[in-house]
């Protein structure tokens, strides 16, 4: 089944017309957390691991959620009804000040259309943490302003998106994917203790190139070794794993290792 317009439920209850109080601090000042992952023909990919990273996110955030067993009941409905869509959870703040509730909002939505290859340009990013320790490291939170602003940014250049560099000039991660490149077979990619999203997506590719043969290194890496790859790759809970032919002009082939692991990741969310 292909979803038309969204499916929404709001504290577990089917609504139309959803709504947020315009005194929700999640509206107010973007307090709050959320996932997202994708349903194939109902099934949903990973939804244990991203409503554990949802929890994770809402204990930084000193935020209450609904139990484990409601969370999981109210993601794996909304996925059997959107069939082939994402599905996105968003936990609001409510309004301590006035005393209006928390939310838990689930939304199947109708899949994006995504591009089969991508170009892409590096974006200073001077907000990112990019390995400095902070409470919020790693919490997908909804203030997301500044990454939206970094995908504008590249959209106006006439990219698709953007890959978010550190000041010091090393490769971060892009506004909502994760980043890896082929370097003489071996696929490298920007390590966790940079602080950049622990990535679903990535988690499974990483795990598939190793079970596949491919060697890979997690690090520290400045733009040159990125520049000077053979293949270029992004991966996520939308796009997938999907091809990068172009980063700030300089260009690349879409070659065989990014190739297999897009094919044995799909392989794999339809198990």
């Amino acid at each position: 089944m292909t979803l038309s317009s969204p499916l929404i439920w709001v504290n577990g209850t089917a609504t139309g017309g959803a709504t947020i109080s315009v005194l929700d601090w999640a509206l107010q000042r973007g307090d709050g957390c959320f996932e997202v992952f994708r349903s194939y023909r109902g099934r949903g990919f990973a939804v244990e691991e991203h409503v554990k990273r949802l929890e994770w996110s809402a204990r930084q955030l000193d935020l209450v959620l609904p139990s484990h067993e409601d969370l999981m009941e109210w993601a794996l409905l909304a996925a059997v009804r959107g069939g082939d869509c994402t599905v996105r959870i968003l936990a609001t703040r409510g309004s301590p000040t006035y005393v209006t509730p928390s939310s838990v909002i689930v939304m199947a939505e109708p899949l994006p259309q995504i591009p089969p290859e991508l170009r892409l340009t590096m974006v200073d990013a001077p907000w990112h943490s990019a390995g400095r320790a902070w409470d919020l490291a790693g919490v997908k939170s909804l203030s997301y302003g500044p990454n939206m602003a970094a995908s504008r940014q590249a959209r106006t250049l006439g990219f698709h998106d953007a890959i978010l560099m550190s000041d010091s000039g090393l490769v971060l991660e892009g506004p909502t994917l994760a980043v890896g490149w082929v370097r003489d077979g071996v696929v490298e990619t920007p390590g966790l203790d940079l602080l950049i999203l622990d990535s679903i997506t990535r988690r499974h590719v990483l795990a598939l190139a190793q079970d596949l043969g491919i060697d890979v290194v997690e690090g520290s890496f400045p733009r040159e070794r990125l520049l000077g790859a053979d293949e270029v790759f992004v991966m996520s809970t939308v796009r997938e794993v999907t091809p990068v032919v172009e980063v700030s002009g300089h260009i690349f082939r879409k070659g065989p290792v990014t190739a297999t692991l897009a094919e044995a990741f799909r392989a794999r969310t339809q198990v």
